[in-house]
C-alpha cells in the first residue's frame, strides 16, 4: 500500500500541559475564590506577551488581557447599577462571561491552538 499523503498533526504532550496562557486562564478562574489572582494573571500576561517564544500564545495574551478590563469594567458597571437592582444581573452576567473565555483560552491552550479572534467581545 502507499503511503498516506495526509500529513499527521504534531503530537501534543500527554496529560496537562502547564504553559503560560494556561496559567493566566486557572489564575483568571481561581479569582473567583481567593481574589487578587486575577491581577496577577493581568501582570504575567503583560510580561509573557514581550517575550512568548511561540506564536499562537499571542492572541491568548491579547485574548486574556482584554478579558480583563472589559470585565472589570462590567463589575464595575454592574457595581454602580446595584443601586437600581438591576447590577446583580450585571455582574453575574459578567462573572459568566469571564469564565466561559477563560475555560475556552485554556482549553485552546492545552492544543496549542490560537485564538480565533482574539479582540472580540463574544467567546
Amino acid at each position: 500500500m502507499t503511503e498516506n499523503s495526509n500529513p499527521q498533526p504534531p503530537a501534543q504532550p500527554a496529560g496537562f500541559d502547564l504553559n503560560h496562557p494556561t496559567i493566566v486562564s486557572l489564575l483568571y478562574l481561581a479569582s473567583f475564590v481567593v481574589g487578587i489572582t486575577g491581577l496577577i494573571g493581568l501582570v504575567l500576561a503583560y510580561v509573557w506577551r514581550n517575550d512568548s517564544p511561540q506564536p499562537w500564545e499571542q492572541s491568548h495574551y491579547t485574548y486574556h488581557i482584554r478579558t480583563f478590563w472589559l470585565g472589570l469594567l462590567g463589575m464595575i458597571i454592574g457595581g454602580v447599577l446595584t443601586l437600581v437592582l438591576i447590577g446583580f444581573l450585571i455582574i453575574f452576567a459578567v462573572a459568566v462571561w469571564v469564565i466561559v473565555r477563560s475555560v475556552v483560552s485554556l482549553l485552546k491552550a492545552q492544543k496549542h491552538e490560537p485564538m480565533p479572534n482574539p479582540e472580540t467581545l463574544g467567546i
